[in-house]
């Protein structure tokens, strides 16, 4: 008892980095797979994929892929059956964080190839790839 009492600072600092490491497999185990930009970029030009950007519209406005689809997280319900369910889809969010939960509600509204874009438009941006206001 006393080494966790001296030492409950390293313990901390281990069982954070733990979850985080485990993160990404819960993503994956919900059937979603995460891209890099770069995977991305091949599944838009060899399967015309679909970026959808999940964020606010008034983030998307701000600056988003160019022919992302907006669809904010809140209205996935409703505004799904508007996307193709013949394409893949990339869903995109600011940081990576919240596409993983959209995207299982993309897979079950049906669609089959669902991506998440690892990192989000920040990773993007940082790529040093096109982000328009259009």
């Amino acid at each position: 008892m006393d080494f966790v009492l001296q030492n409950i600072f390293i313990i901390a600092v281990a069982v954070v980095s733990g979850a985080m490491l485990m993160w990404p497999g819960f993503s994956r185990a919900r059937g979603v797979n995460g891209v890099d930009t770069t995977g991305a970029t091949q599944l838009v030009n060899h399967e015309q994929a679909v970026f959808v950007d999940i964020r606010p519209p008034v983030e998307y406005e701000k600056g988003h892929i160019a022919q992302a689809r907006n669809v904010p997280v809140d209205d996935i319900e409703t505004r799904a059956s508007s996307l193709p369910k013949n394409k893949p889809l990339i869903v995109v969010c600011n940081n990576g964080r919240t596409a993983a939960r959209a995207a299982a509600q993309f897979k079950a509204k049906g669609f089959e190839k669902v991506h998440t874009l690892n990192g989000g438009l920040i990773a993007w941006q940082q790529a040093g790839l096109p982000v328009t206001t259009r």
